[in-house]
């Protein structure tokens, strides 16, 4: 079988805008249509997938650069960057096993079409749709002045992951893409 590019929709949005909640809420849908899912999420802040008591922690601690935790149920890999820059959003990807589609959450300005989430609650009022081309619908939950793109409910999910569905040609099945538009643009 000759490879191919695993869709990638991205969700973006200010903070409180409902991004995760979208996210979540999408590979649930996806799932259950019989894809197979991944997800990348950027952190614009510190975070810790382990405390500072496990044994994984601990090696970290001593000074492990990279530490795999492995059990019957899942893997993680947690690399300390050590004062290196974050790794670009193409090495990211390029790092993810076999999908049929990955949805990432936040990287507001990688160049992947996106669907803007928008809240009432959400701390800044500015639209990204203006201003990128990327962003292929608004999912929102209030009405949308002017809009020249799709516009759906926020809690829409069904009819939102209709439109990612035909807008990125998905069809149904175990991974079907082979490796990531993003990776396959830089090899």
């Amino acid at each position: 079988m000759a490879d191919r590019i695993t869709p990638i929709i991205g969700i973006a949005g200010w903070k409180k805008s409902g991004k995760t909640t979208l996210t979540v809420r999408l590979v649930a849908e996806f799932t259950r249509r019989g894809l197979k899912v991944a997800t990348v999420k950027h952190a614009h802040h510190e975070f810790q997938i382990d405390d500072g008591e496990t044994d994984s922690a601990r090696h970290r601690q001593a000074g492990a650069s990279q530490v795999a935790v492995v059990s019957s149920k899942r893997w993680a890999v947690v690399t300390e960057l050590d004062g290196a820059p974050e790794p670009n959003f193409e090495e990211v990807i390029a790092c993810l096993e076999p999908a049929d589609l990955i949805i990432v959450e936040g990287y507001k300005t990688a160049a992947i079409p996106k669907i803007e989430a928008r809240r009432t609650a959400q701390i800044s009022k500015r639209p990204l749709a203006p201003d990128d081309p990327q962003v292929i619908a608004i999912a929102a939950d209030h009405a949308v002045e002017d809009a020249s793109l799709p516009t759906f409910d926020l809690d829409d999910v069904e009819a939102i992951a209709d439109h990612i569905a035909r807008t990125l040609g998905l069809g149904a099945g175990r991974c079907a893409g082979k490796r990531s538009r993003t990776a396959d643009q830089h090899s």
